[in-house]
């Protein structure tokens, strides 16, 4: 586990810990990384998220019949449902859309509700979210040696592998998210974050392998299951992937080479970002978690539950439990507080990361839950996926772009939007 000083990746005043937790940055014990334990039609800026709710599919579990892929793993149905209208220029003078992504990391189930509970908070609220898939997260603990993750052990993780029971309930739920109009993405695999095997180590090369295991994972898990009697995923992953957070937020540098050949248009692996317009890196959208005020402390704290947990309890996931409500009510102010600071000044797209983790009593999901609410309840908010935010990105004028990007954190448009904007 990787844990930041108050005085590390921000620069001084700022308290943050690196992404570590279950379902992709586990803490034994506490999720899969333990012991195997806004859609629809868009309006004219492109970022609508009306549209109704998401609807049955045609096909079995409400998928539309489809095309099968590969040993059957996976199938080719067609378009998304439930995606905006073709993202449109921002006019000249209008006020920007105060874009919000939730995305998960690892995004396995493991009995415990929370995959299906935040569907259908998404569902009642009209979001889309992005969910990062750890590949060995469909890989049956039983065929582990498949996986030759790069300088490590075959078969080795410091997440563990799901139960055969828990990876039947990640595909039913991962269907249905794609189904109703969310992004999958990937954790990669084995969230290796220390010593000489660490991800901060690979090379390209390295990123370039893990990815291509990653992927055959999930378009191969019939065959290392063996169980032929279930549906498909609907959806082709080696097309629908263009975008990754990796393990601990480590390694980028290496996977962007990789990324870039691989056609991939964003990142989400950056550590301590502003919150500030996203601008390119080496020809992808780098769309970091950001640093946000951390209410009643003089430092901020990066926007994702283990960093606040790290903050709270000091890297334990059972704390005194005397202090979840006050440390609940922490959690949800400073997700509302970051993303109160671009909504009233540069409108900077704010990004939120979370695991399906039930750290200190599952306060960090009561706090994400009640933050989506306020968030979704706001004019001009849109609660979408990274892939339709870059959607939009790459639909607006470079000229509009720069101009948003020269805001900084905080910073409200001079003379308001119209002016600035057609200045």
């Amino acid at each position: 586990m990787r844990a930041v000083g108050r005085r590390g990746l921000l620069g001084a005043g700022v308290g943050v810990a690196a992404a570590l937790g279950a379902g992709g940055c586990g803490a034994p014990g506490d999720g899969p990384g333990g012991s195997g334990g806004a859609r629809g039609a868009g309006d004219r800026d492109g970022g609508g998220r009306g549209g109704g709710r998401p609807g049955k599919g045609g096909g079995p579990g409400g998928a539309p019949p489809g095309r099968l892929l590969g040993d059957g793993s996976t199938a080719d149905t067609g378009g998304q449902p439930h995606q905006p209208a073709r993202p449109a220029p921002l006019e000249p003078g209008r006020t920007p859309p105060q874009f919000v992504v939730f995305s998960w990391d690892g995004a396995g189930e493991v009995g415990n509700g929370l995959f299906p509970r935040f569907l259908d908070l998404a569902r009642d609220h009209g979001a889309a979210m992005t969910f990062f898939l750890s590949g060995i997260y469909l890989l049956p603990e039983s065929k582990k040696t498949l996986y030759r993750p790069p300088n490590n052990r075959p078969g080795a993780s410091d997440i563990g592998y799901l139960t055969d029971a828990h990876i039947k309930d990640t595909l039913k739920h991962l269907r249905r998210a794609w189904l109703d109009g969310h992004e999958i993405g990937t954790h990669f695999n084995g969230h290796f974050c220390g010593g000489p095997g660490s991800v901060g180590n690979w090379t390209p090369d390295d990123w370039r392998d893990e990815i291509e295991q990653a992927v055959k994972f999930v378009t191969e898990w019939k065959t290392n299951s063996g169980w032929t009697d279930l549906d498909p995923l609907p959806f082709d992953y080696r097309r629908e992937l263009v975008g990754g957070r990796t393990p601990c937020l480590l390694g980028q540098d290496g996977l962007l080479p990789t990324a870039r050949r691989l056609g991939w248009r964003y990142d989400a692996s950056s550590p301590g970002g502003r919150q500030v317009w996203p601008a390119r890196r080496e020809g992808l959208w780098d769309l970091p978690l950001q640093a946000v005020p951390f209410p009643g402390r003089s430092f901020e704290v990066l926007s994702m539950d283990y960093n606040i947990l790290a903050n709270q309890s000091k890297n334990s996931t059972r704390g005194v439990p005397s202090r979840y409500p006050g440390w609940k009510r922490q959690a949800t102010e400073a997700y509302l507080a970051g993303f109160t600071r671009a909504y009233e000044t540069n409108r900077a797209p704010f990004f939120i990361g979370n695991h399906f983790e039930q750290w200190n009593g599952g306060i960090y999901m009561d706090a994400v839950e009640e933050a989506l609410k306020v968030m979704a309840g706001k004019e001009d908010v849109r609660l979408v996926s990274f892939r339709q935010l870059v959607d939009w990105l790459d639909a607006q004028d470079p000229k509009i772009l720069k101009k948003l990007r020269s805001l900084g954190v905080g910073e409200s448009p001079a003379g308001g939007w119209n002016a600035f904007l057609r200045a």
